[in-house]
């Protein structure tokens, strides 16, 4: 049997150097675990726009709809912002999750023990914290018509984005986060305004017709997006598995994800319907951004991108016990106190580079074998 596809785009800024600790990593699995992809690399967002006009060629896409699973680093830079909306870095990575149907986005926010001091919360709240933000990601007011800016006959302009979601579209997302829930901790929050929007009603209607006839073995509940936000700065170790759509999960995984003390430190995965092969149509990244103001330096923490690989391994390689064996790698390295300048307590002057970083997690690695 041939290997299973990986397609590296490492895009903009920081992420061609987070990505080349990620290829040392998948280089070790293929060495020490004969775990072997057929790995190829192509451009994204800016840097595709310098080499071709565009955030995205058309060929890249091609091969993005035939891997079988896409790592992606980060797209965007200042020089960019003076293009024209239509060839921003950014409508690159919306093109992939638009045209591979990518709409079940995972967050996860996990915070390490040895990060719980770095959480804007108190440790008591944050620590030991693991909960999965499943967000809508091909729908919504992202993506739906009528949208734009015009002139009004009275010289103001009027901009309009259309909040739409129809009955697949939310039952799909549903099962995603309900079957994740399964694999945890059996509880699913789905969040919403169902008292002020039609599409919330809707929402809310879908879900549940999905847990009463599909899973009703799953503990559900609902609470409204607004609440939702400030439940998880006051208790969020009350949920497991949250729903929402893809405005508001947009929001609330940015608001879970500051609760684990770093943006450095949060994977992310974009998963579409099975491909002929079983295997989910599949796009991972770290949450971070691009990073301008430390592109170059060494100084980006390579962990976001390392834990997305170890999401792929999970969820498109069926190889959930490597995964593990790379997550507790990393949570490893961080209890023995190495820290990229992110991550840095008070006064401490000495980080490691985005390369040591790296060859830390495959020192882990080694010692877990």
């Amino acid at each position: 049997m041939s290997n299973p596809s990986l397609l590296i785009l490492p895009g903009d800024g920081i992420g061609a150097e987070v990505m080349e600790e990620v290829k040392k990593i998948i280089t070790w699995f293929g060495d020490k675990r004969g775990l072997n992809f057929d790995v190829s690399e192509d451009l994204v967002g800016g840097a595709a726009y310098d080499a071709h006009g565009t955030p995205l060629h058309d060929d890249t896409m091609a091969k993005a709809q035939e891997v079988d699973a896409v790592l992606l680093g980060a797209v965007g830079g200042p020089k960019y912002d003076v293009l024209d909306f239509s060839v921003k870095p950014e409508r690159g990575l919306l093109r992939l999750r638009k045209e591979m149907d990518l709409f079940a986005n995972l967050r996860p926010a996990q915070c390490f023990d040895a990060l719980a001091d770095f959480s804007s919360l108190k440790k008591d709240i944050v620590a030991g914290l693991d909960i999965m933000i499943v967000r809508e990601l091909t729908s919504g007011s992202y993506f739906g018509e009528p949208r734009g800016i015009s002139d009004l006959p009275d010289g103001q302009r009027v901009g309009i984005n259309t909040q739409r979601y129809t009955t697949d579209e939310i039952r799909r997302v549903a099962r995603a986060a309900f079957e994740l829930a399964k694999r945890r901790n059996n509880r699913v929050c789905s969040m919403e305004k169902a008292n002020v929007m039609e599409s919330g009603i809707l929402w809310r209607e879908e879900v549940i017709w999905v847990h009463e006839n599909e899973y009703p073995e799953v503990e559900l509940s609902h609470m409204y997006a607004d609440n939702g936000a400030m439940q998880l700065v006051r208790a969020p170790k009350q949920f497991d598995v949250i729903v929402t759509d893809n405005l508001f999960g947009d929001i609330l995984s940015d608001c879970a994800a500051m609760l684990t003390g770093s943006l450095g430190m949060l994977p992310s995965a974009s998963l579409g319907a099975p491909m002929e092969n079983g295997r989910p149509k599949a796009m991972y990244e770290p949450v971070h951004g691009s990073a301008p103001d430390i592109t170059g330096q060494g100084k980006a923490n390579p962990c976001a991108c390392i834990l997305s690989f170890a999401m792929a391994l999970r969820y498109s390689f069926d190889a959930g016990e490597e995964a593990t064996r790379l997550e507790t790698a990393v949570e490893k390295v961080l209890a023995d106190g190495v820290r990229t300048a992110d991550l840095l307590p008070a006064g401490d002057t000495s980080p490691v580079s985005t390369s040591q970083m790296g060859d830390a997690v495959i020192a882990a690695l080694d010692a877990s074998l």
